[in-house]
C-alpha cells in the first residue's frame, strides 16, 4: 500500500470511526450512565469486532452476500429489529441516580458481536475493503484491518469520555431520563437510511 493511499485509509477510518452511529450514541449513553471504566468492555468489544469483521470481509464474506442475496436482506431485517430493542432498553432504563440503576453496560462479546448487525459497521467495511485493499493483496485486509483497530481506539474513548463528562448534568433523575430518550430515538434515527 503506498503512502499516500495509507493516509487516505486513517483518514477514513477515523471520519467514518468518529462520527456518529449506533456504536458511538451506545458509548455516549454507556459513559453518561456508568462511567468510562465500566464502559471499557464495550469500548475494547467494539474496537475486536469490528476489525475482525473488517478481516473477514476482506478474505470474502461478500461473496457469500454475492451468492446469496437473501442473506443480506435478512441480516439488515435482524439488525434493524435489534437497534429497535436496543433504543427500547435505553429509553426505559432507570437513571444512575435513582436507588437502584437497571443500565448495564454492554459486555465484550456482546459489543463485538453487535458489529454483524450494524449496519454503519457493514458500509464501512465493506467501503474500506473495495477502496483501500487489492483483492490480490492480502496484506491490504491486514493493514486496512489494523488500521481501524487503532483508529477505534481514540475515537471509542472520545465519545464515551463525552458521556462521562455529561454525568455532572444528568444528576437529576429527569435529566437523564430525557437524555436517554434522545439517545434512544437518535438510535433509532440510524435505522432510517436502512429502510
Amino acid at each position: 500500500m503506498e503512502y499516500q493511499q495509507l493516509i487516505a485509509l486513517i483518514t477514513f477510518a477515523f471520519v467514518s470511526t468518529v462520527s456518529p452511529g449506533p456504536n458511538n450514541i451506545m458509548l455516549m449513553t454507556s459513559g453518561a450512565n456508568v462511567g468510562f471504566m465500566r464502559t471499557i468492555p464495550h469500548m475494547l468489544g467494539i474496537t475486536f469486532g469490528f476489525s475482525l469483521m473488517v478481516f473477514l470481509v476482506g478474505f470474502g464474506l461478500m461473496g457469500l452476500f454475492t451468492a446469496y442475496p437473501i442473506i443480506q436482506q435478512s441480516l439488515r431485517i435482524v439488525s434493524m429489529m435489534y437497534l429497535v430493542y436496543l433504543a427500547f432498553k435505553i429509553a426505559k432504563s432507570k437513571s444512575m441516580t435513582s436507588e437502584v440503576s437497571d443500565y448495564t453496560p454492554m459486555t465484550f462479546m456482546s459489543a463485538a458481536c453487535f458489529q454483524w448487525v450494524n449496519p454503519k459497521a457493514w458500509t464501512m467495511a465493506l467501503t474500506a475493503i473495495s477502496v483501500y485493499a487489492s483483492s490480490t493483496a492480502q496484506q491490504d485486509i491486514l493493514i486496512v484491518s489494523l488500521i481501524f483497530g487503532c483508529v477505534n481506539v481514540p475515537s471509542v474513548s472520545l465519545w464515551t469520555a463525552a458521556g462521562k463528562k455529561l454525568q455532572t448534568l444528568l444528576q437529576v433523575p429527569a435529566r437523564i431520563k430525557i437524555f436517554n430518550y434522545c439517545m434512544a430515538g437518535l438510535l433509532i434515527g440510524s435505522i432510517v437510511p436502512m429502510v
